[in-house]
């Protein structure tokens, strides 16, 4: 579900449509931070598309989340 990248940062390979992939990712992660309700874009709270440490990209987004 994830690429590593070489800068540290990990991209999300289902994209920036896959909803269900990105909730089932978050409910795995033990980094899951809510980024600000406004910023929101899935209807699911716990969803890697509402988390504060994704960093949006054309195709898809990274994850910045701290190791």
């Amino acid at each position: 579900m994830w690429l590593d990248l070489e800068n540290g940062t990990r991209q999300f390979v289902p994209g920036r449509q896959n909803d269900e992939a990105a909730a089932q990712a978050a409910q795995k992660c033990g980094k899951f931070h809510a980024d600000d309700e406004d910023e929101w874009v899935a209807d699911e709270e716990i969803s890697c598309f509402n988390c504060r440490y994704r960093r949006w990209t054309v195709e898809s987004f990274h994850c910045l989340k701290p190791v």
